[in-house]
């Protein structure tokens, strides 16, 4: 199902680092972010009610250029 709060989304394993691109064109980084997180993610029939309720407020993030 399309979101209307992110565009795409992808995640580093390595870095353990999750990359969000949201409709308004602005993206984040999410540090820390277990693998399961993402599946989970990838998983959800909503990706916006998923990150408001499992990352949002519970990873630190920074802004991406």
């Amino acid at each position: 199902m399309p979101s209307t709060v992110i565009r795409t989304f992808s995640y580093d394993p390595d870095a353990r680092q999750l990359h969000i691109t949201f409709v308004s064109g602005r993206r984040y980084r999410y540090e820390a972010v277990p693998r399961a997180t993402y599946e989970a993610m990838r998983r959800a029939h909503s990706k916006g009610e998923f990150f408001n309720r499992r990352i949002r407020n519970a990873f630190p993030a920074a802004p991406e250029a």
